[in-house]
């Protein structure tokens, strides 16, 4: 079960609050995502096998932060 105790924010978070970013979650079962500006909103969530292929096709496909910022929209 993931709790407001497991979530955390990535160490790639920027200056200033720190909430441009996103915040992660984990339990033995699964892995969950959301938005650290928005942390009541949808989380993306994951198995626990499935989330570092998740990452990998990420950083493949986008090898850029212009890259990976044109993909978020």
């Amino acid at each position: 079960m993931i709790t407001s105790e497991n979530w955390r924010k990535s160490s790639y978070s920027g200056g200033g609050d720190g909430d441009d970013c996103v915040e992660i979650a984990n339990s033995p079962t699964h892995i969950a995502v959301r938005d650290s500006k928005a942390p009541a909103s949808a989380t993306l969530t994951f198995p626990t096998g499935a989330f570092a292929p998740f990452l990998d096709a990420l950083k493949s496909a986008h090898s850029t932060v212009t890259d990976f910022a044109r993909f978020r929209g």
